[in-house]
Protein backbone atom coordinates (compact mmCIF):
# COMPACT_ATOMS: atom_id res chain seq x y z
CA UNK A 1 0.00 0.00 0.00
CA UNK A 2 3.01 2.32 0.60
CA UNK A 3 3.55 2.99 -3.11
CA UNK A 4 -0.04 4.18 -3.48
CA UNK A 5 -0.34 6.35 -0.39
CA UNK A 6 0.00 9.57 -2.35
CA UNK A 7 -3.00 8.58 -4.48
CA UNK A 8 -5.35 8.11 -1.54
CA UNK A 9 -8.08 10.72 -1.23
CA UNK A 10 -8.56 12.59 2.04
CA UNK A 11 -11.77 10.63 2.63
CA UNK A 12 -10.00 7.30 2.08
CA UNK A 13 -6.97 8.14 4.22
CA UNK A 14 -9.13 9.62 6.96
CA UNK A 15 -11.13 6.43 7.30
CA UNK A 16 -7.95 4.35 7.59
CA UNK A 17 -6.41 6.75 10.12
CA UNK A 18 -9.56 6.80 12.25
CA UNK A 19 -9.43 2.99 12.46
CA UNK A 20 -5.69 3.18 13.21
CA UNK A 21 -4.98 1.14 10.07
CA UNK A 22 -2.81 3.89 8.60
CA UNK A 23 -0.11 5.77 10.47
CA UNK A 24 -0.03 9.56 9.96
CA UNK A 25 3.77 9.30 10.25
CA UNK A 26 3.97 6.71 7.47
CA UNK A 27 1.58 8.74 5.33
CA UNK A 28 3.57 11.94 5.86
CA UNK A 29 6.86 10.20 5.15
CA UNK A 30 5.42 8.91 1.86
CA UNK A 31 4.42 12.44 0.84
CA UNK A 32 7.78 13.93 1.78
CA UNK A 33 9.53 11.29 -0.34
CA UNK A 34 7.09 11.96 -3.17
CA UNK A 35 7.83 15.70 -2.97
CA UNK A 36 11.59 15.04 -2.98
CA UNK A 37 11.26 12.83 -6.05
CA UNK A 38 8.67 14.68 -8.14
CA UNK A 39 8.65 18.35 -7.20
CA UNK A 40 11.95 19.21 -8.94
CA UNK A 41 10.00 18.57 -12.17
CA UNK A 42 6.99 20.69 -11.10
CA UNK A 43 8.19 23.52 -8.83
CA UNK A 44 4.94 23.27 -6.86
CA UNK A 45 6.65 24.09 -3.54
CA UNK A 46 8.39 27.29 -2.45
CA UNK A 47 9.12 25.88 1.01
CA UNK A 48 8.96 22.27 2.24
CA UNK A 49 8.55 22.01 6.02
CA UNK A 50 9.73 18.44 6.47
CA UNK A 51 10.61 18.59 10.17
CA UNK A 52 7.39 20.42 11.03
CA UNK A 53 5.41 17.88 9.02
CA UNK A 54 6.90 14.90 10.84
CA UNK A 55 6.37 16.60 14.20
CA UNK A 56 2.72 17.26 13.28
CA UNK A 57 2.31 13.65 12.15
CA UNK A 58 3.82 12.21 15.35
CA UNK A 59 1.57 14.45 17.44
CA UNK A 60 -1.49 13.36 15.46
CA UNK A 61 -0.57 9.70 15.82
CA UNK A 62 -0.15 10.03 19.57
CA UNK A 63 -3.43 11.93 19.96
CA UNK A 64 -5.38 9.36 17.94
CA UNK A 65 -3.82 6.44 19.84
CA UNK A 66 -4.89 8.11 23.10
CA UNK A 67 -8.50 8.43 21.91
CA UNK A 68 -8.26 12.08 20.89
CA UNK A 69 -9.32 11.75 17.24
CA UNK A 70 -10.29 15.23 16.02
CA UNK A 71 -12.11 14.39 12.81
CA UNK A 72 -11.51 13.65 9.14
CA UNK A 73 -8.49 15.95 8.70
CA UNK A 74 -6.56 14.57 11.67
CA UNK A 75 -3.20 13.36 10.41
CA UNK A 76 -3.85 14.49 6.80
CA UNK A 77 -0.88 16.11 4.96
CA UNK A 78 -1.79 19.48 3.43
CA UNK A 79 -0.04 22.51 1.97
CA UNK A 80 -0.89 26.20 1.58
CA UNK A 81 -0.54 28.73 -1.21
CA UNK A 82 2.33 31.03 -0.29
CA UNK A 83 0.11 34.02 0.44
CA UNK A 84 -1.28 32.43 3.63
CA UNK A 85 0.60 33.59 6.72
CA UNK A 86 2.20 30.78 8.70
CA UNK A 87 3.86 31.55 12.04
CA UNK A 88 7.60 30.89 11.89
CA UNK A 89 7.48 29.82 8.23
CA UNK A 90 8.32 32.25 5.46
CA UNK A 91 5.41 33.60 3.46
CA UNK A 92 6.75 35.25 0.33
CA UNK A 93 3.88 35.90 -2.04
CA UNK A 94 6.38 34.70 -4.70
CA UNK A 95 7.83 38.22 -4.59
CA UNK A 96 11.24 39.74 -3.98
CA UNK A 97 9.38 42.27 -1.85
CA UNK A 98 8.60 39.62 0.78
CA UNK A 99 11.22 36.96 0.03
CA UNK A 100 12.51 36.88 3.62
CA UNK A 101 9.22 37.63 5.40
CA UNK A 102 8.45 35.31 8.33
CA UNK A 103 5.07 36.03 10.01
CA UNK A 104 4.71 35.66 13.76
CA UNK A 105 1.05 34.62 13.52
CA UNK A 106 -0.90 32.08 11.51
CA UNK A 107 -3.62 33.19 9.12
CA UNK A 108 -7.07 32.26 10.36
CA UNK A 109 -7.33 29.37 7.90
CA UNK A 110 -3.88 28.01 8.75
CA UNK A 111 -4.81 28.12 12.45
CA UNK A 112 -8.09 26.30 11.83
CA UNK A 113 -6.38 23.59 9.79
CA UNK A 114 -3.79 23.16 12.53
CA UNK A 115 -6.57 22.86 15.12
CA UNK A 116 -8.18 20.17 12.96
CA UNK A 117 -5.00 18.12 13.29
CA UNK A 118 -3.59 18.48 9.78
CA UNK A 119 0.04 17.90 8.91
CA UNK A 120 1.76 20.94 7.36
CA UNK A 121 3.92 19.91 4.37
CA UNK A 122 4.86 23.42 3.24
CA UNK A 123 4.06 26.47 1.14
CA UNK A 124 3.09 26.39 -2.53
CA UNK A 125 4.04 28.39 -5.60
CA UNK A 126 1.78 31.23 -6.69
CA UNK A 127 1.88 34.01 -9.23
CA UNK A 128 3.34 37.11 -7.63
CA UNK A 129 0.88 38.32 -4.98
CA UNK A 130 -1.76 36.17 -6.70
CA UNK A 131 -1.73 38.35 -9.83
CA UNK A 132 1.41 38.45 -11.93
CA UNK A 133 2.72 35.45 -13.80
CA UNK A 134 3.75 32.93 -14.85
CA UNK A 135 7.03 34.77 -14.43
CA UNK A 136 10.71 33.83 -14.70
CA UNK A 137 12.10 36.96 -13.00
CA UNK A 138 10.86 36.08 -9.51
CA UNK A 139 12.70 34.44 -6.59
CA UNK A 140 11.15 31.06 -7.43
CA UNK A 141 10.30 29.42 -10.78
CA UNK A 142 6.69 29.00 -11.97
CA UNK A 143 4.85 25.75 -11.29
CA UNK A 144 4.45 23.21 -14.10
CA UNK A 145 1.46 21.06 -15.03
CA UNK A 146 1.82 17.39 -13.97
CA UNK A 147 -0.10 16.22 -17.06
CA UNK A 148 2.57 17.82 -19.27
CA UNK A 149 5.42 19.70 -17.63
CA UNK A 150 5.73 22.03 -20.62
CA UNK A 151 2.18 23.25 -19.96
CA UNK A 152 0.58 25.98 -17.84
CA UNK A 153 -1.09 25.15 -14.53
CA UNK A 154 -3.43 28.11 -14.58
CA UNK A 155 -3.11 30.76 -11.94
CA UNK A 156 -2.68 32.19 -9.59
CA UNK A 157 -2.96 29.13 -7.30
CA UNK A 158 -0.50 27.37 -9.56
CA UNK A 159 1.42 25.29 -7.03
CA UNK A 160 -1.79 24.39 -5.21
CA UNK A 161 -3.24 22.96 -8.42
CA UNK A 162 -0.07 21.10 -9.39
CA UNK A 163 0.43 19.65 -5.90
CA UNK A 164 -3.16 18.43 -5.55
CA UNK A 165 -3.04 16.83 -9.01
CA UNK A 166 0.39 15.21 -8.70
CA UNK A 167 -0.07 13.70 -5.22
CA UNK A 168 2.29 16.14 -3.52
CA UNK A 169 -0.35 17.00 -0.87
CA UNK A 170 -3.70 15.47 -0.01
CA UNK A 171 -5.34 18.88 0.05
CA UNK A 172 -4.24 22.44 -0.62
CA UNK A 173 -5.57 25.95 -0.14
CA UNK A 174 -5.79 28.48 -2.94
CA UNK A 175 -7.35 31.90 -3.39
CA UNK A 176 -9.73 33.12 -6.08
CA UNK A 177 -10.21 36.73 -7.24
CA UNK A 178 -11.07 36.18 -10.91
CA UNK A 179 -10.72 32.40 -11.07
CA UNK A 180 -7.46 31.57 -9.34
CA UNK A 181 -8.80 28.39 -7.70
CA UNK A 182 -10.96 27.22 -10.58
CA UNK A 183 -8.55 27.89 -13.48
CA UNK A 184 -5.81 25.66 -11.99
CA UNK A 185 -8.50 23.09 -11.18
CA UNK A 186 -9.56 23.16 -14.85
CA UNK A 187 -6.00 22.89 -16.25
CA UNK A 188 -4.72 20.39 -13.65
CA UNK A 189 -7.80 18.13 -13.53
CA UNK A 190 -8.77 18.47 -9.87
CA UNK A 191 -11.73 19.79 -7.86
CA UNK A 192 -11.33 23.43 -6.88
CA UNK A 193 -13.97 25.13 -4.73
CA UNK A 194 -14.47 28.88 -4.44
CA UNK A 195 -16.84 29.26 -1.47
CA UNK A 196 -19.32 32.12 -1.10
CA UNK A 197 -17.70 35.51 -0.47
CA UNK A 198 -17.34 35.81 3.30
CA UNK A 199 -17.68 32.08 4.04
CA UNK A 200 -13.94 31.60 4.74
CA UNK A 201 -11.79 34.14 6.57
CA UNK A 202 -9.12 36.03 4.65
CA UNK A 203 -7.35 37.35 7.75
CA UNK A 204 -3.63 36.80 7.31
CA UNK A 205 -3.93 36.15 3.56
CA UNK A 206 -2.22 38.65 1.25
CA UNK A 207 -5.00 40.66 -0.43
CA UNK A 208 -5.31 41.33 -4.14
CA UNK A 209 -8.79 42.88 -4.37
CA UNK A 210 -10.65 43.32 -1.10
CA UNK A 211 -14.16 42.87 -2.47
CA UNK A 212 -13.35 39.94 -4.77
CA UNK A 213 -10.91 37.75 -2.83
CA UNK A 214 -12.06 34.27 -1.79
CA UNK A 215 -10.17 31.48 0.01
CA UNK A 216 -10.94 27.83 -0.65
CA UNK A 217 -9.78 24.21 -0.96
CA UNK A 218 -8.20 22.45 -3.94
CA UNK A 219 -8.38 18.66 -3.77
CA UNK A 220 -8.63 15.52 -5.87
CA UNK A 221 -12.39 15.14 -5.31
CA UNK A 222 -15.39 17.25 -4.38
CA UNK A 223 -15.86 15.09 -1.28
CA UNK A 224 -12.37 16.03 -0.11
CA UNK A 225 -13.16 19.70 -0.78
CA UNK A 226 -16.20 19.33 1.49
CA UNK A 227 -14.04 17.94 4.29
CA UNK A 228 -11.55 20.78 4.01
CA UNK A 229 -14.25 23.44 3.79
CA UNK A 230 -15.82 22.06 6.97
CA UNK A 231 -12.64 22.87 8.88
CA UNK A 232 -12.10 26.42 7.57
CA UNK A 233 -15.63 27.83 7.12
CA UNK A 234 -17.14 30.21 9.64
CA UNK A 235 -17.22 33.72 11.01
CA UNK A 236 -14.07 35.64 11.86
CA UNK A 237 -14.46 39.00 13.61
CA UNK A 238 -11.03 40.05 12.27
CA UNK A 239 -12.12 39.80 8.64
CA UNK A 240 -14.42 42.75 7.75
CA UNK A 241 -15.88 40.73 4.86
CA UNK A 242 -16.69 37.64 6.92
CA UNK A 243 -20.24 36.36 7.25
CA UNK A 244 -21.81 34.74 10.30
CA UNK A 245 -24.10 32.60 8.15
CA UNK A 246 -24.51 29.13 9.77
CA UNK A 247 -22.13 26.40 8.59
CA UNK A 248 -23.87 23.10 7.74
CA UNK A 249 -22.43 19.58 7.64
CA UNK A 250 -21.12 19.54 4.08
CA UNK A 251 -20.41 15.82 3.89
CA UNK A 252 -23.88 14.81 5.09
CA UNK A 253 -25.54 15.44 1.74
CA UNK A 254 -22.98 13.60 -0.39
CA UNK A 255 -25.22 10.62 -1.11
CA UNK A 256 -24.96 10.53 -4.90
CA UNK A 257 -28.67 11.38 -5.17
CA UNK A 258 -29.49 14.46 -7.27
CA UNK A 259 -32.91 13.33 -8.46
CA UNK A 260 -35.02 16.39 -9.26
CA UNK A 261 -32.18 18.92 -8.91
CA UNK A 262 -32.79 21.80 -11.33
CA UNK A 263 -29.72 22.78 -13.38
CA UNK A 264 -29.55 25.99 -15.44
CA UNK A 265 -27.06 25.58 -18.31
CA UNK A 266 -25.25 28.80 -19.33
CA UNK A 267 -24.18 27.56 -22.74
CA UNK A 268 -23.76 31.01 -24.33
CA UNK A 269 -20.78 31.81 -22.08
CA UNK A 270 -18.66 29.17 -23.87
CA UNK A 271 -20.59 28.69 -27.12
CA UNK A 272 -21.88 32.11 -28.14
CA UNK A 273 -20.28 35.04 -26.31
CA UNK A 274 -16.98 33.21 -26.78
CA UNK A 275 -16.24 29.80 -28.25
CA UNK A 276 -14.56 26.96 -26.41
CA UNK A 277 -12.78 24.26 -28.37
CA UNK A 278 -14.31 20.91 -29.30
CA UNK A 279 -12.84 19.06 -26.31
CA UNK A 280 -14.67 21.37 -23.90
CA UNK A 281 -17.96 21.26 -25.84
CA UNK A 282 -17.82 17.46 -26.07
CA UNK A 283 -17.08 17.16 -22.35
CA UNK A 284 -19.93 19.52 -21.48
CA UNK A 285 -22.37 17.52 -23.63
CA UNK A 286 -21.32 14.30 -21.92
CA UNK A 287 -21.70 15.88 -18.49
CA UNK A 288 -25.22 17.08 -19.30
CA UNK A 289 -26.18 13.57 -20.35
CA UNK A 290 -24.78 12.11 -17.11
CA UNK A 291 -26.59 14.65 -14.94
CA UNK A 292 -29.87 13.89 -16.72
CA UNK A 293 -29.27 10.15 -16.25
CA UNK A 294 -28.89 10.87 -12.53
CA UNK A 295 -32.33 12.52 -12.49
CA UNK A 296 -31.34 16.19 -12.70
CA UNK A 297 -33.55 18.51 -14.73
CA UNK A 298 -31.41 20.56 -17.14
CA UNK A 299 -32.65 23.70 -18.90
CA UNK A 300 -30.63 26.12 -20.99
CA UNK A 301 -30.76 29.75 -19.78
CA UNK A 302 -29.36 33.16 -20.71
CA UNK A 303 -27.63 35.76 -18.57
CA UNK A 304 -25.97 39.01 -19.57
CA UNK A 305 -22.95 38.66 -21.85
CA UNK A 306 -19.84 37.02 -20.43
CA UNK A 307 -18.00 40.15 -21.58
CA UNK A 308 -20.03 42.29 -19.15
CA UNK A 309 -19.22 40.04 -16.21
CA UNK A 310 -15.55 39.77 -17.06
CA UNK A 311 -15.05 43.51 -17.68
CA UNK A 312 -16.77 44.30 -14.39
CA UNK A 313 -14.46 41.90 -12.54
CA UNK A 314 -11.32 43.17 -14.27
CA UNK A 315 -11.98 46.86 -13.54
CA UNK A 316 -12.75 46.25 -9.87
CA UNK A 317 -9.75 43.94 -9.50
CA UNK A 318 -7.29 46.36 -11.12
CA UNK A 319 -8.50 49.34 -9.08
CA UNK A 320 -8.46 47.48 -5.77
CA UNK A 321 -5.10 45.84 -6.50
CA UNK A 322 -3.55 49.26 -7.08
CA UNK A 323 -4.99 50.42 -3.76
CA UNK A 324 -3.22 47.49 -2.07
CA UNK A 325 0.16 47.94 -3.79
CA UNK A 326 0.37 51.65 -4.65
CA UNK A 327 2.79 52.63 -1.88
CA UNK A 328 5.25 49.78 -2.49
CA UNK A 329 4.95 50.13 -6.26
CA UNK A 330 5.94 53.79 -6.05
CA UNK A 331 8.70 53.22 -3.49
CA UNK A 332 10.34 50.06 -4.84
CA UNK A 333 9.02 49.21 -8.33
CA UNK A 334 12.19 47.22 -9.06
CA UNK A 335 11.22 44.65 -6.43
CA UNK A 336 8.15 43.57 -8.41
CA UNK A 337 8.31 41.18 -11.33
CA UNK A 338 7.78 42.54 -14.82
CA UNK A 339 4.39 40.93 -15.40
CA UNK A 340 2.91 42.06 -12.08
CA UNK A 341 4.29 45.58 -12.51
CA UNK A 342 3.07 45.94 -16.10
CA UNK A 343 -0.39 44.59 -15.34
CA UNK A 344 -0.78 46.85 -12.34
CA UNK A 345 0.37 49.89 -14.30
CA UNK A 346 -2.80 49.51 -16.36
CA UNK A 347 -4.74 50.32 -13.21
CA UNK A 348 -3.49 53.89 -13.35
CA UNK A 349 -5.41 54.36 -16.62
CA UNK A 350 -8.69 53.72 -14.83
CA UNK A 351 -10.65 56.46 -13.06
CA UNK A 352 -12.83 56.64 -10.00
CA UNK A 353 -15.78 56.90 -12.37
CA UNK A 354 -14.76 53.61 -14.01
CA UNK A 355 -14.68 51.95 -10.60
CA UNK A 356 -18.07 53.34 -9.57
CA UNK A 357 -19.68 52.25 -12.83
CA UNK A 358 -18.22 48.76 -12.41
CA UNK A 359 -19.57 48.54 -8.86
CA UNK A 360 -23.02 49.64 -10.10
CA UNK A 361 -22.91 47.02 -12.85
CA UNK A 362 -21.79 44.42 -10.34
CA UNK A 363 -24.98 44.87 -8.35
CA UNK A 364 -27.12 44.43 -11.46
CA UNK A 365 -25.27 41.27 -12.47
CA UNK A 366 -25.46 39.86 -8.94
CA UNK A 367 -29.22 40.36 -8.82
CA UNK A 368 -29.50 38.69 -12.22
CA UNK A 369 -27.74 35.55 -10.97
CA UNK A 370 -29.64 35.59 -7.66
CA UNK A 371 -32.95 35.77 -9.52
CA UNK A 372 -31.95 32.89 -11.80
CA UNK A 373 -31.05 30.81 -8.76
CA UNK A 374 -34.58 31.23 -7.45
CA UNK A 375 -35.62 29.02 -10.40
CA UNK A 376 -32.65 26.63 -10.36
CA UNK A 377 -30.71 24.81 -7.66
CA UNK A 378 -27.39 25.23 -9.48
CA UNK A 379 -26.04 26.80 -12.65
CA UNK A 380 -23.58 25.06 -14.96
CA UNK A 381 -21.04 26.31 -17.49
CA UNK A 382 -17.58 25.46 -18.78
CA UNK A 383 -14.54 26.16 -16.63
CA UNK A 384 -12.29 27.21 -19.51
CA UNK A 385 -11.98 27.38 -23.27
CA UNK A 386 -9.56 24.53 -23.86
CA UNK A 387 -6.79 22.44 -22.29
CA UNK A 388 -3.65 23.94 -20.80
CA UNK A 389 -1.46 25.88 -23.24
CA UNK A 390 2.32 25.61 -23.30
CA UNK A 391 3.96 27.83 -20.69
CA UNK A 392 5.89 29.74 -23.31
CA UNK A 393 2.65 30.56 -25.13
CA UNK A 394 0.99 32.30 -22.17
CA UNK A 395 0.73 36.02 -22.85
CA UNK A 396 1.62 38.62 -20.23
CA UNK A 397 -1.89 40.04 -20.56
CA UNK A 398 -3.82 36.79 -21.12
CA UNK A 399 -6.32 37.61 -18.37
CA UNK A 400 -7.25 40.77 -20.28
CA UNK A 401 -7.31 39.41 -23.83
CA UNK A 402 -10.28 37.07 -23.48
CA UNK A 403 -13.05 37.15 -20.87
CA UNK A 404 -12.52 34.68 -18.06
CA UNK A 405 -15.27 32.06 -17.72
CA UNK A 406 -14.61 32.04 -13.99
CA UNK A 407 -14.92 35.81 -13.43
CA UNK A 408 -18.73 36.05 -13.30
CA UNK A 409 -18.92 34.24 -10.00
CA UNK A 410 -16.28 36.34 -8.31
CA UNK A 411 -18.39 39.34 -9.31
CA UNK A 412 -21.48 37.79 -7.72
CA UNK A 413 -19.64 36.10 -4.83
CA UNK A 414 -21.49 32.85 -5.56
CA UNK A 415 -20.04 29.48 -4.50
CA UNK A 416 -18.59 27.66 -7.51
CA UNK A 417 -16.62 24.47 -7.97
CA UNK A 418 -14.66 23.36 -11.02
CA UNK A 419 -14.59 19.60 -11.60
CA UNK A 420 -12.94 17.60 -14.39
CA UNK A 421 -15.36 16.27 -17.02
CA UNK A 422 -13.13 14.98 -19.80
CA UNK A 423 -9.83 15.07 -21.61
CA UNK A 424 -8.51 16.54 -24.82
CA UNK A 425 -7.09 14.42 -27.64
CA UNK A 426 -3.62 15.16 -26.23
CA UNK A 427 -4.59 13.78 -22.80
CA UNK A 428 -4.99 17.08 -20.95
CA UNK A 429 -7.97 17.57 -18.61
CA UNK A 430 -10.89 19.94 -19.08
CA UNK A 431 -13.70 20.77 -16.67
CA UNK A 432 -16.96 22.48 -15.79
CA UNK A 433 -18.17 24.93 -13.15
CA UNK A 434 -21.13 24.18 -10.88
CA UNK A 435 -22.48 27.36 -9.26
CA UNK A 436 -24.94 27.71 -6.38
CA UNK A 437 -26.89 30.13 -4.23
CA UNK A 438 -25.05 32.22 -1.67
CA UNK A 439 -23.91 30.05 1.26
CA UNK A 440 -25.30 26.92 -0.36
CA UNK A 441 -21.98 25.20 -0.93
CA UNK A 442 -23.72 22.03 0.26
CA UNK A 443 -25.80 21.76 -2.93
CA UNK A 444 -22.85 22.65 -5.16
CA UNK A 445 -20.80 19.91 -3.50
CA UNK A 446 -23.71 17.46 -3.66
CA UNK A 447 -24.02 17.83 -7.43
CA UNK A 448 -20.25 17.75 -7.98
CA UNK A 449 -19.83 14.64 -5.84
CA UNK A 450 -22.73 12.83 -7.53
CA UNK A 451 -21.20 13.56 -10.93
CA UNK A 452 -17.78 12.32 -9.79
CA UNK A 453 -19.33 9.14 -8.38
CA UNK A 454 -21.13 8.46 -11.67
CA UNK A 455 -18.03 8.88 -13.85
CA UNK A 456 -14.48 7.56 -13.84
CA UNK A 457 -12.63 10.82 -14.45
CA UNK A 458 -11.20 10.74 -10.92
CA UNK A 459 -9.48 7.44 -11.73
CA UNK A 460 -7.23 9.14 -14.29
CA UNK A 461 -3.97 10.36 -12.73
CA UNK A 462 -1.20 12.48 -14.25
CA UNK A 463 1.63 10.42 -15.78
CA UNK A 464 4.29 11.86 -13.49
Amino acid sequence: MTDALHHLTIAEASSLIARQELSPVALTDAFLKRIESVDPKLNAYVTVTGERALDDARTAEQEIAAGGYKGPLHGIPIALKDIYDTAGIRTTGQSQLHVDRIPDRDSRTAALLRAAGTVMLGKLTTHEFAFGGPSWDLPFPPARNPWDTECFTGGSSSGSGAAAAAGLAMGTLGSDTAGSIRMPAFFCGISGLKPTYGRVSRRGVAPLAYSLDHCGPMTWTARDAALMLQAIAGYDAEDPGASDHPVPDYAAGLTGDIQGVKVGLIRHFYDGDEHADDAVKTAMAGMLSTLEDLGAEVEEIRLSSLHDYSACCLIIMLCEALAVHERDLKATPQKYGEIFRDRLMLSSLLTGMDYVQAVRLRRQLTVEVEDMLKRFDVLLTAGGYGPAPKLDQVSKFYIMQKPLLTAPFDVTGSPAICVRNGFSASGLPVGAQIVGRAFDEATVLRVADAYEQATDWCKHRPPI
